[in-house]
């Protein structure tokens, strides 16, 4: 019997929020199941540290010392609104380097199956909701991120064109908003979950009033990074196309900001003062996607139920303040 042919999957950003939940799923689904690691596969989760994929040269170093023969690329340069808004070049160079690194690479090495990650945030600003995969060209995207969101939109023009001139199998993926263990809880620079989630936390620490910004009344699809990761998986090895596709729950499945901040004060053990201040600004009512396309193709596929998921998130945090990526630097031992 012939052994199965070794694939060597290579993910970038893989000690980031997606790259860990997919490290936590290969390593914890049943060997050889739809999302368990396969006979034959060795996964490589590489870190920033490794080398600095900006550059050419350290990128194919990378590749030289794994030699994969499937990429999923995760790294990217990524911030809140205030960075999108004030490092608008930074954020379109850095990021199109990147991009254009690992896809000219992954030619040049003649990788079998390339994914990358792309964002919501590609979609036009004027747009006709729902978000489907046929409306990322339609327009403009918003002003306030528009240098990280032409890097990535320019993902899937350069799978195309890498596909037409020379036959490369690369496609994406675009999630909707992503939570879960080893996210990014600095305040500054978090997004909606992992912010509320620190914000909270210091709240019940301190004894002092967990407040959030706005009414709470907004609408967000939020996926879980291990159900996110199980879709990587599954675009890696089942999808076959250059288009890309949303990976989402279902529009029916939109949660509230009072929501989550409730379930974030459930889970926390929150019980001071809790309240919205509703002169800060809402923000879009709600942003929906559709995940008609992605459905089509898994079949029967469980999403993990928000509070559940939500409540992992929360008990990963707190038992992982110390290293969780919070932007406080741990204060010095008094000598």
């Amino acid at each position: 019997m012939s052994q199965p042919t070794k694939k060597v999957i290579l993910v970038t950003g893989g000690s980031g929020l997606v790259g860990s939940a997919i490290k936590y799923v290969i390593e914890t689904e049943a060997p050889n199941s739809r999302f368990g690691k396969h006979d034959g596969e060795e996964w490589i989760f590489a870190r920033s540290s490794e080398g600095d994929i900006r550059d050419p040269a350290a990128t194919r170093k990378l590749f030289e010392k794994y030699k994969p023969t499937h990429v999923i690329h995760l790294a990217a340069l990524v911030g809140g609104l205030f960075k999108n808004m004030k490092y608008k070049l930074t954020f379109l160079r850095d990021n199109t380097l990147m991009n254009d690194n690992i896809l000219q690479t992954s030619y040049e090495t003649k990788v079998e199956k390339l994914v990358s990650c792309l964002s919501t945030c590609v979609f036009p600003d004027k747009v006709e909701y729902p978000l489907d995969e046929d409306k990322i060209h339609l327009g403009p995207p918003h002003e306030s991120n528009f240098g990280y969101a032409h890097a990535k939109r320019m993902v899937d023009v350069s799978n195309h064109a890498y596909h037409e001139e020379f036959g490369c199998n690369f496609t994406s993926a675009i999630p909707t908003n992503v939570f879960g263990p080893y996210d990014n809880y600095d305040l500054e620079d978090a997004h909606v979950i992992p912010a509320l989630v620190h914000k909270c936390y210091l709240a019940k620490q301190n004894g002092t009033p967990f407040v959030v910004s706005g009414t709470g009344k907004p609408l967000r699809q939020f996926i879980y990074s291990r159900d996110l990761a199980k879709l990587f998986i599954w675009q890696l090895r089942e999808y076959d196309s250059i288009e890309p596709v949303i990976l989402s729950v279902g529009e029916d499945e939109e949660v509230s900001i009072k929501q989550v901040a409730d379930a974030i004060v459930k889970a926390v053990g929150y019980e001071g003062d809790y309240r919205f201040d509703t002169s800060k600004a809402d923000g879009q009512f709600r942003k929906p996607a559709s995940n008609k396309k992605l459905l089509s193709l898994i079949g029967d596929f469980q999403f993990t139920p928000f509070e559940q998921a939500l409540d992992e998130s929360v008990q990963w945090f707190l038992q992982n303040y110390s290293t969780a990526r919070t932007g406080i630097k741990p204060t010095a031992p008094k000598s």
